[in-house]
C-alpha cells in the first residue's frame, strides 16, 4: 500500500505541483483543486504550519549598523571627487534585525525545501517588471498564518466540496486555511 498518492504523474511532476499548490495556498489562503490532490497538499501545509507555530517566537533582534548610499532629490547615488576619481558617499545607518536561533534556521531550511519564491505583482504595475517584488513564503508562514494559529493543535485547513467540473467530472474541492 502506498503512503502517497501518485496523482497519475511522474515523481518530479508531482513533487513540483504539490510545491506549487502548497505555495500558493500558504500566500494565498485558498485555492480551488481535485479532491486528491487538496488531500495531499493539506499533510505537507500543515507540516509547514506546524513547524512555523513551533519556531514563530526564536529569535533575537540585533541591532547593527550598516553603509547605506546618500541619494539626492531624483532617488540618484550622491558622488563626490575623492584623489581624481568619483566616490559614492555612505552615511552610517543603525539598523534593527531578526536573527534566528538554529532551531527556527532549520525549520526556515526545511520550508525553503517545499516553498518557491513568488513574484508579487501589483494590479496597476501589470505587465510590467519594474514593480515586482519577491515575496518569501516562510516569513509569511512565521509573521502572519503562525500567530492566528497558535492556540489551535492541528486541523489548520479546511476541504469544501464544490461539485465535479465540467471537463472530467472530477470532484472539485476548495481548500482553505481556517
Amino acid at each position: 500500500m502506498a503512503k502517497y498518492r501518485k496523482l497519475g504523474r511522474t515523481s518530479s511532476q508531482r513533487k513540483a505541483l504539490l510545491r506549487n499548490q502548497v505555495t500558493q495556498l500558504l500566500y494565498h489562503g485558498k485555492i480551488v483543486t481535485t479532491e486528491a490532490k487538496a488531500k495531499e497538499v493539506r499533510r505537507i501545509a500543515e507540516h509547514l504550519i506546524t513547524l512555523a507555530i513551533r519556531e514563530k517566537d526564536n529569535y533575537e533582534t540585533v541591532t547593527v549598523t550598516a553603509k547605506v548610499a546618500r541619494k539626492d532629490k531624483d532617488g540618484k547615488r550622491v558622488k563626490e571627487v575623492v584623489d581624481g576619481k568619483k566616490v559614492t558617499v555612505y552615511d552610517e545607518v543603525q539598523k534593527e534585525i531578526k536573527k534566528d536561533a538554529p532551531s527556527r534556521l532549520h525549520a526556515r531550511r526545511e520550508m525553503y525545501k517545499v516553498l518557491y519564491t513568488l513574484k508579487d505583482v501589483p494590479t496597476e504595475a501589470k505587465g510590467r517588471k519594474k514593480h515586482t517584488k519577491t515575496v518569501d513564503v516562510a516569513d509569511v508562514l512565521f509573521n502572519d498564518v503562525a500567530p492566528k494559529y497558535t492556540n489551535r493543535n492541528g486541523g489548520y485547513t479546511r476541504i469544501v466540496k464544490i461539485g465535479p467540473r465540467k471537463g472530467d467530472a472530477a470532484m472539485e474541492v476548495l481548500l482553505e486555511l481556517v
